[in-house]
C-alpha cells in the first residue's frame, strides 16, 4: 500500500500554468452552451448583470438611512418622509433582487440540464466514430472515462464562470467606493486575499493532479462495484463465494484512494485555516482603522457602516471569487479532457475515388495474401490468407479457438483494416467504398450479441433502425428465428420489457435470448449474412429448425457461418477450416471427409460424443 501511495506522490502535478492554459477552452465551452440553451443563456447573463448593483446600491441606502436617524434624532420639528423613502427604496432593492436571483438559479439549473443532454449525445456519437481498434484500446478508455465522468462539473463550471463575472463588476463598485473614501483599506484587503487565493490555486492543481493519475483505478472501482452488485454476475458471485474476494479488492483500492486524497485534504484544509486567520486580522485592523476616523468626526456613522459592510463584503466575495477561480482552473483541466476527446482525430486512410457499393452483389469477395496482427502486438493472428466467397455462395468458418474465425468477420467488416494484403468486392478493394455504406451490406448476429434492456419488439428492431415501428417486419423476423413462440408466452408480448435492469422487465434463458438476437438477422434485408455461433444455446431441435429456416430465407444471399456444431456445418456450400490464422482446408463437407485432416477428425470426435 505504502508503495502505491508513493508512487502517485512522485506522479508528475499539473502545474499552475498548464491550469491557466485550460482556461483558453473557456471560450469553446460557452459556444457550446450557447448550442444548447440560447435564450436561457442570455436571460441568465442580463440577470446576473441587473444583479450585480444591488449590493453597493444596499450598503449606500443603509448609510443613507442611518444617517438620516441619526440627523432627525437631533432635530426638534421631525420629518420622517426622506427616512421612509429610504427604506422604500431598501425595500424595493432587496424584493427585485430576489427575483432576479431567483430567475438567475432557475435558469441555471435549465441550462445545466441542457448542455448536460447535449455533451452526453456529443460523447456518445463521438464514441460512435471510433474505430474498433481504438475502442478496445484501455488507453481511450482512460480518455472516455475522463470525459464521462466530468459532465457535472462541467455543469459547475458554467455557474462558477457567470458568477465569477457577476462578482467582478460587484466588486468593481465596492473598491471605487473604498477609495473614494479610503485608500488605505485596500492594502489592508490585499494583505487579507492574496495569501488565500495562491493557497487555493496550488491545491486545486494538486487535487485535479491526483484525480487524473487515479482514472484506471476508478474504472477499476466502477467494475467491482458493478461486478459485486448485479442480477448479471449474482449467479456466478453466489457459487463461487466470490463477494468476500470482490468487496475486499474493492475496499483496499478504494481505501489506497481514500489515504492519497486523505492527505491533500487535511494539508489544504490547515494552510487554508491559516490564511484564513490572516485575512480576520487584516480585516479587524480595517474596522478599527474606519472607527478611529468616525472617532476623529472625519466620517459619520452612515459612512462607518458603509465602509465597514463595503469591506467585509468586498473581502467575502474577493475570497469568493479567489475561490471560485481556482474551482474554475480546475473545472478548465476537466473541460480540457472533455475537448481533448472530442477532438480525437479519427484514423482514416487516404481519400481515394469512392467506389460505388454493387446493388447485387456480381463475384463476390476475394481475400488476396491477407495477414493481420492487432495493434501493440507482435503476433499475427491471420496470416497470408487467401480464398473467395462467391455471390449466393453459404460458407462457414470452422477451426479450433484461438483459430482467427471471429478477427476474420472483422476484417470483412472492416471493423479492421488488413496489416497487409487486400479484400475484394465484385473486383475492387473494400477499402475504396464508403465504409458506413459498405457496412449496410450486411445483417450479422455476433456470438456475444447485446440483450437490450428494450422491449421485446425493439430488441428484434435494432437489426434495422429504420423499421423500428415497422410492427409487421417485426412479426415476420421474429417468426423466421422462432422468437415468436418465446415472444408469445410474455404478459405483454411485444411490448414486455426485457432484463431485470428496470421495473416489471422479464428475464429470458440464453437459448430464448438467441431466437431474439437471430430475429435481428431477418430484419435486414441485407445482401451478405453473417451469424458467428448464432445457435450455441439452442437445444438440437431448435437449432436444426432454425438452420433449415435460414437457408431457406437466404436463398440466393451470400452468407458466412461460424459454430462449432459440424451438424449445422455441414448445411454450407464450402467450408473454410482455419489453424492457427492459415488456411488449412477450403472444400464441401464430403471432399473434407475425404481428405482425413483436421475437418474430418474434428467431425468424427464430435460425431462419437452423440454414439
Amino acid at each position: 500500500m505504502s508503495s502505491r501511495l508513493k508512487s502517485i506522490s512522485d506522479q508528475k502535478k499539473t502545474n499552475w500554468r498548464q491550469g491557466f492554459q485550460a482556461l483558453k477552452y473557456v471560450p469553446r465551452f460557452f459556444a457550446k452552451v450557447w448550442e444548447a440553451a440560447p435564450v436561457l443563456f442570455l436571460i441568465n447573463i442580463i440577470s446576473r448583470l441587473l444583479n450585480a448593483a444591488t449590493p453597493i446600491i444596499i450598503l449606500w441606502v443603509g448609510k443613507l438611512i442611518i444617517d438620516e436617524v441619526i440627523l432627525q434624532m437631533n432635530q426638534d420639528d421631525q420629518d420622517l418622509s426622506m427616512l421612509w423613502t429610504y427604506v422604500g427604496i431598501e425595500l424595493a432593492v432587496v424584493v427585485i433582487s430576489d427575483i432576479i436571483g431567483r430567475i438567475t438559479n432557475l435558469t441555471d439549473g435549465l441550462i445545466g440540464d441542457l448542455y448536460s443532454n447535449k455533451s452526453s449525445v456529443e460523447i456518445i456519437n463521438k464514441t460512435a466514430e471510433i474505430e474498433l481498434k481504438d475502442l478496445e484500446d484501455a488507453s481511450f478508455y482512460d480518455k472516455l472515462e475522463r470525459a464521462r465522468r466530468q459532465t457535472n462539473s462541467r455543469v459547475t463550471l458554467l455557474t462558477n464562470i457567470l458568477s465569477q463575472i457577476q462578482d467582478i463588476i460587484t466588486v468593481v463598485s465596492l473598491i471605487t467606493a473604498l477609495i473614494v473614501f479610503e485608500p488605505w483599506l485596500i492594502v489592508l484587503l490585499v494583505i487579507a486575499i492574496i495569501p488565500s487565493f495562491i493557497n487555493e490555486i496550488k491545491f486545486s492543481q494538486s487535487s485535479y493532479s491526483l484525480a487524473r493519475s487515479w482514472t484506471v483505478e476508478r474504472r477499476e472501482l466502477d467494475y467491482l462495484r458493478y461486478t459485486g452488485a448485479s442480477d448479471v454476475t449474482a449467479k456466478e458471485i453466489k457459487l463461487f463465494g466470490l463477494t468476500k474476494f470482490i468487496s475486499e479488492r474493492f475496499e483496499r483500492l478504494a481505501h489506497q484512494y481514500y489515504l492519497a486524497n486523505r492527505k491533500l485534504t487535511v494539508r489544504r484544509s490547515i494552510w487554508g485555516g491559516i490564511f484564513n486567520v490572516l485575512g480576520i486580522l487584516a480585516y479587524y485592523g480595517a474596522y478599527i482603522l474606519i472607527i478611529m476616523r468616525v472617532v476623529a468626526g472625519v466620517l459619520t456613522i452612515g459612512e462607518l457602516t458603509f465602509l465597514s459592510g463595503s469591506f467585509n463584503r468586498l473581502r467575502s466575495r474577493l475570497q469568493g471569487m479567489f475561490f471560485r477561480f481556482s474551482k474554475i482552473s480546475e473545472s478548465a483541466l476537466y473541460l480540457k479532457d472533455y475537448f481533448d476527446f472530442l477532438d480525437i482525430q479519427v484514423s482514416h486512410l487516404a481519400d481515394v475515388d469512392k467506389q460505388t457499393i454493387p446493388k447485387d452483389i456480381q463475384e463476390g469477395f476475394r481475400f488476396e495474401n491477407v495477414s493481420f496482427q492487432y495493434p501493440d502486438s507482435s503476433k499475427y493472428v491471420l496470416q497470408d490468407l487467401s480464398f473467395t466467397l462467391r455471390s449466393g455462395e453459404k460458407l462457414a468458418f470452422v477451426g479450433e479457438n484461438g483459430a482467427g474465425k471471429t478477427t476474420l468477420i472483422k476484417l470483412i467488416l472492416r471493423f479492421y483494416e488488413p496489416t497487409s494484403g487486400s479484400i475484394y468486392l465484385d473486383g475492387v478493394d473494400i477499402r475504396q467504398f464508403d465504409k458506413a455504406e459498405y457496412q449496410q451490406l450486411f445483417g450479422v448476429i455476433f456470438q456475444d450479441f447485446i440483450k437490450y434492456n428494450f422491449t421485446a419488439g425493439e430488441n428484434i428492431a435494432v437489426g434495422d433502425i429504420s423499421q423500428f415501428t415497422n410492427q409487421e417486419k417485426i412479426s415476420t423476423a421474429a417468426g423466421l428465428s422462432l422468437a415468436d413462440e418465446v415472444i408469445e408466452q410474455l404478459d405483454s408480448g411485444y411490448d414486455t420489457k426485457m432484463g431485470k435492469q428496470f421495473h416489471g422487465g422479464t428475464n429470458l434463458s440464453g437459448g430464448q435470448w438467441q431466437k431474439v438476437a437471430l430475429g435481428r438477422a431477418y430484419m435486414k434485408n441485407a445482401q451478405v449474412v453473417v451469424l458467428d455461433e448464432p445457435t450455441a444455446a439452442l437445444d438440437a431441435r431448435a437449432e436444426y429448425e432454425a438452420f433449415q429456416r435460414f437457408i431457406g430465407v437466404t436463398e440466393g444471399k451470400t452468407a458466412i457461418i461460424i459454430s462449432h456444431r459440424f451438424s449445422t456445418v455441414r448445411m454450407a456450400d464450402r467450408i473454410l477450416v482455419l489453424k492457427h490464422g492459415k488456411v488449412l482446408e477450403l472444400g464441401t463437407h464430403e471432399e473434407l471427409l475425404e481428405r482425413g485432416e483436421l475437418y474430418s477428425e474434428l467431425f468424427k470426435l464430435q460425431a462419437e460424443g452423440y454414439q
